[in-house]
């Protein structure tokens, strides 16, 4: 999954807080593994990219609610800013499925 940002439907605000960002985005990311056949369990790997760092903790417990039997690898990195600057958070996935 490339980065994938907190866009909600119909143009609406994203959350304000970065906890309810990366929810949103962690949504998203299930949403499209789902329609391509497959789940968070087949994530492997994620990058969490950041404006703020003290959004760390609140997006490492979205994180964390998330993917908390699954562990895939993380990496966080603080950006420069993101796209839209209502963004505060951005997450890629990388997930592994295996054919049919």
């Amino acid at each position: 999954m490339a980065g994938t940002a907190p866009v909600m439907a119909e143009g609406a605000d994203p959350p304000p807080d970065a906890y309810g960002q990366a929810r949103r985005c962690l949504e998203i990311i299930a949403a499209a593994l789902e329609e391509a056949g497959a789940s968070l369990e087949d994530v492997v790997r994620t990058r969490v990219y950041l404006v703020r760092v003290e959004d760390f903790e609140g997006v490492g417990r979205a994180h964390g609610e998330v993917f908390s039997e699954i562990r895939p690898a993380n990496t966080t990195l603080l950006a420069g800013g993101l796209l839209d600057p209502r963004w505060l958070v951005e997450i890629e996935a990388e997930a592994v499925v295996s054919g049919p």
